[in-house]
């Protein structure tokens, strides 16, 4: 009888740590079910969150700081580089081409075929040709005429800005050492009409050891192109010095000439050359120059 009361206790006592161990079981299981949807939402939480932030924060690996736009349509994060407008004109024309034989032959009448190239490392960015010629009278003297022609293109970049507006800063300091030659007497600085989109001739007189030198220096930009015109002439060996007026006007019309090349190079229809086919040509008041406007170093022959 003791021995089966003492069973009856010890299988009472084992079922009640049976009982005590399912318990536990059951109370962990329920902590942990209600632990994993709160850990679950949270999650969710921090993930919509997230979502509907900047997504650029997600990309840069969740760092607690906003991210900056990266500009990039693609989604690949690459930042997009600056752009700028592109220069309007590619090429250059040949500088010993640009002037026609009788466009020559009225500024360099002995010189129409001393043209000589200049020396260039990049034709498609610079260029110049130069012509002379003396008209010898015997003793009566001679008459003396040189004239150079130079190009200069400027391409766009994103460092320096537009080829357009490189071309102004050329332009405004070409003018501008043309009228601070050294030893320069009556220099005068006008507007050129009709002539590329900025255009200035500057004048003046230069006592030399061989007589007395006129010279006209026109500077014209033509979007990113710079052309600079050096003609000077002078009456040597008793020859009277030539008239500046006349001087002048052949420099402005060679140089119009010039500019034209520039857009005939980059595939413009060349301007008509016979005068009745503009009937009612009236001179263009358009971009011209102004006349205090740039730097330019003046050739002298």
């Amino acid at each position: 009888m003791q021995r089966a009361a003492v069973q009856q206790d010890v299988r009472r006592d084992r079922n009640e740590r049976n009982a005590q161990r399912r318990a536990g079981r059951l109370r962990r299981g329920l902590v942990c079910a209600a632990v994993v949807p709160a850990v679950a939402l949270f999650a969710a939480a921090c993930s919509s969150d997230s979502g509907s932030g900047d997504t650029a924060q997600q990309k840069g690996g969740g760092s607690g700081t906003s991210a900056a736009p990266t500009g990039s349509a693609d989604g690949t994060g690459a930042a997009a580089s600056p752009t700028v407008q592109a220069a309007k004109y590619q090429k250059l024309p040949e500088p010993c081409a640009v002037l026609s034989k009788k466009t020559l032959t009225s500024l360099v009448p002995k010189g129409v075929k001393s043209g000589k190239k200049g020396s260039s490392d990049d034709a498609a960015t610079r260029g110049s040709c130069s012509w002379s010629s003396l008209d010898n009278n015997g003793v009566k003297g001679s008459q003396f005429r040189w004239l150079n022609i130079s190009f200069l293109r400027f391409e766009s970049d994103a460092g320096r800005g537009t080829g357009e507006k490189q071309a102004e800063a050329y332009y405004a300091s070409q003018v501008q050492d043309a009228q601070d030659v050294s030893g320069a007497k009556n220099t005068k600085s006008e507007p050129v009409a009709a002539t590329g989109d900025q255009a200035t001739v500057v004048h003046y007189d230069l006592k030399k050891k061989e007589g007395a030198f006129r010279q006209q220096t026109v500077v014209v930009r033509a979007a990113n192109v710079v052309v600079t015109l050096d003609y000077n002439g002078a009456g040597l060996a008793g020859e009277k010095t030539p008239e500046a007026d006349a001087l002048t006007k052949s420099a402005e019309k060679a140089a119009k000439e010039a500019t034209a090349s520039v857009g005939t190079a980059n595939g413009a229809a060349p301007a008509p050359s016979s005068p009745a086919a503009t009937p009612s040509k009236k001179a263009s008041t358009s971009p011209s120059a102004s006349a205090s406007p740039s730097k330019s170093s003046a050739k002298k022959g």
